[in-house]
């Protein structure tokens, strides 16, 4: 059995299946992509009959999109609710459980729960919740004496209506990988912490979260680059962008011009700019949020 591990030939034999697999269905549509934001595409599948004239028209107007600066500006909102919503939020659930002593596991499958949930379940619930007329939240306000009923889903509210959801969604995926980093701090750091007098909020500032920072720094890559693919829940909830295409998020907005307006040329671009955006800032989140080597 160990000649196994001893022979590099069986090493590549057990890789070989994962990376005809990324070459398949990754590297292969990517650079199909590519090939297609040059050739002129209305029917999905196909190649088209000829290019674009010039062949760098959709990249020229990539950049005089009004609707994609709009996507975009979203795409950075939702990145920000990410990192102060999602992982914020779940790093403070994450350490409130960690010092609770009973009930633990029931607080974890709860906070969890949401991510086991069809994302198109959700966002037909909080389109009820949010439902102008006989709407949860406008009965709920209606209790407290609010007599006027507020439009959720108008341009005033709608971005904020549609990042609630995903926020609340994904809090309880980073909240599992916050509470297993903290699971792997070692119990004699916190008791030599406590006889030498530190309080339990001490304890959680100077072992918890310096502990914690791989943990975080992984939490935030993760968070940026997923908020630009971010698409299943806010399509449920607004359609083709309503109101006034100003709810496009990059993931919605490329399949809105794919699927609904049959641009799958100007869709393969748009698909281009989220993965560079997605390598481009993943790298910078590294860089920002730096891991420590010492940890």
């Amino acid at each position: 059995m160990s000649n196994i591990y001893k022979s590099k030939k069986y090493i590549l034999l057990f890789l070989l299946p994962a990376f005809l697999f990324l070459i398949i269905y990754l590297y292969y549509p990517f650079f199909v992509n590519i090939y297609s934001s040059f050739r002129s595409i209305r029917t999905l599948g196909t190649y088209g009959k000829k290019w674009n004239d010039p062949w760098f028209e959709n990249y020229v107007k990539l950049a005089a999109d009004p609707v994609v600066w709009i996507s975009l500006k979203n795409t950075l909102l939702m990145i920000i609710a990410t990192i102060l919503g999602q992982v914020g939020i779940a790093l403070i659930l994450a350490l409130l459980v960690d010092n609770v002593s009973r009930g633990t596991q029931f607080f974890r499958t709860v906070f969890f729960f949401p991510i086991v949930i069809s994302a198109t379940a959700l966002g037909l619930l909080f389109n009820l919740i949010f439902l102008y007329d006989k709407g949860m939240l406008n009965q709920f306000l209606e209790l407290f004496g609010k007599t006027e009923l507020t439009d959720w889903k108008s341009e005033a509210y709608a971005l904020t209506t549609m990042m609630i959801p995903v926020v609340w969604q994904y809090v309880g995926f980073y909240f599992v990988i916050l509470e297993t980093g903290l699971n792997n701090i070692s119990e004699e750091l916190y008791e030599a912490a406590a006889i030498d007098g530190a309080t339990r909020f001490q304890r959680v500032w100077y072992i918890s979260v310096p502990l914690l920072r791989n943990v975080i720094c992984t939490c935030l890559t993760l968070g940026v680059t997923g908020a630009l693919k971010v698409f299943d829940l806010p399509w449920t909830m607004f359609p083709k962008g309503m109101p006034l295409k100003m709810t496009f998020l990059t993931g919605t907005y490329m399949y809105y011009q794919t699927m609904e307006a049959k641009n799958v040329d100007y869709g393969a671009t748009l698909a281009i700019l989220i993965v560079v955006l997605g390598v481009v800032l993943s790298r910078l989140t590294r860089m920002v949020f730096k891991e420590s080597e010492d940890l």
